[in-house]
């Protein structure tokens, strides 16, 4: 029976990235996924914010053009707010490419990356694997996604606060408007959540999400009435892809490791509880978590396994879940219709500023490095 040092469940942005972090220490990585195309299954709109672009290498060809507009819509559609930064704020990627690219780059720090092998459980060290041969495993990473099996397996804690979201994509006439990434507020299409579209002259991604409960006709006829009329929506000038999955909001989860290995990404409930933006959170925990688990294959002490606490994690967040639960509990169009009222004084303009345009992500834990004239720490 092979051993390995680390097996990564999951070949998505968080898999991949902290394979290739941990494979650049020397260890035996593998990263196996149930997919057998990493353009399958692609379940992100692929939103990169700009502190995510100032701190992290991202292959400019797979970005589209920075996206600076920001418009919030009440449920009646009228009278919106319309936000506008001074500097690129958002870019949405080419996510098959993004993972292919992650993927290539994990091989090449001496990762293996096998698709097509379903992880099916773990124990007392020997993982079994649909497809593949078991293998004996030291530490185990759970970047399985929201519904973790790997946070089960290893005794850590689970996703409970969960959002479902569909989107449609297609391509744009290039140059046909300004990029802008168009909010709608209303509970009837999106409850607990909203709707969106986010053009950036190239593709629009037009999607909801919210609380399945509160979606009796399910989350693809809410996509599909909201796509009737989206704001912002151009014509498509090409075939329109369906996307969709789940979304955890409840903060990142408290207990994200253990002796037999750790969460990243959704797993860990590496998204923001507020605006559900995973990919920044995804990249600087998988950071953490790597620097973490070398440290503690390399000596052996689980003192280093509290370096990776989602207690202290999610004190970073404690606004944006209480901001959270007053989402959760907004049913009616009348108190959305409010809320969105109350952003165009200049308090609540400055208060959606901050949200849509601020610098906030997990706290930052590791020593400073300089890029773009200003310092900024990196986490791990």
């Amino acid at each position: 029976m092979r051993t390995i040092d680390v097996l990564v469940v999951g070949a998505g942005l968080a898999g991949l990235h902290t394979a290739r972090l941990l494979a650049l220490h020397g260890l035996d990585v593998v990263v196996v996924d149930k997919r057998r195309s990493l353009a399958a299954g692609v379940r992100t709109t692929g939103i990169f914010v700009r502190r995510t672009l100032d701190d992290f290498d991202l292959p400019e060809h797979l970005l589209g053009p920075g996206v600076r507009d920001v418009v919030l819509y009440p449920p009646s559609r009228r009278d919106p707010v319309r936000l506008t930064s001074e500097r690129d704020e958002y870019r949405v990627a080419d996510m098959p490419g993004v993972y292919e690219h992650a993927r290539r780059q994990a091989e090449a720090a001496g990762a293996e990356v096998r698709l097509g092998t379903r992880y099916d459980g773990a124990d007392g060290g020997v993982v079994r694997l649909h497809g593949w041969e078991p293998v004996r495993v030291r530490f185990l990473v759970g970047a399985d996604g929201a519904r973790s099996r790997v946070a089960r397996d290893l005794g850590l804690d689970v996703n409970r606060r969960l959002l479902v979201g569909a989107e449609l994509v297609h391509p744009v006439a290039a140059g046909s408007r300004v990029p802008t990434f168009h909010c709608v507020l209303d509970p009837r299409v999106a409850p607990g959540y909203l709707g969106w579209v986010i053009d950036d002259g190239r593709h629009a991604h037009v999607g909801v999400a919210g609380y399945p409960h509160a979606m009796p006709r399910g989350v693809r006829h809410l996509l599909d009435e909201f796509a009737a009329g989206a704001p912002g929506r151009a014509a498509p000038t090409g075939p329109v892809d369906r996307r969709g999955g789940l979304i955890p909001v409840g903060g990142v989860l408290r207990r994200l490791a253990g002796p037999g290995g750790l969460l990243v990404g959704d797993a860990a409930g590496a998204v923001s509880p507020l605006t559900a933006g995973g990919l920044d959170p995804c990249l600087r925990l998988s950071r953490l978590a790597a620097s973490v688990a070398v440290a503690y294959l390399r000596s052996g002490d689980p003192r280093e396994l509290r370096r990776y606490d989602g207690g202290i994690l999610r004190s970073r967040f404690r606004g944006r879940l209480l901001l959270r639960r007053a989402f959760a509990g907004m049913r009616s169009p009348a108190l959305a219709e409010a809320a969105v009222g109350a952003m165009r004084g200049r308090a609540g303009r400055a208060a959606a500023a901050r949200v849509l345009f601020g610098d906030g992500s997990f706290p930052d834990v590791g020593p400073g490095s300089r890029r773009g004239g200003r310092t900024v720490t990196t986490t791990g």
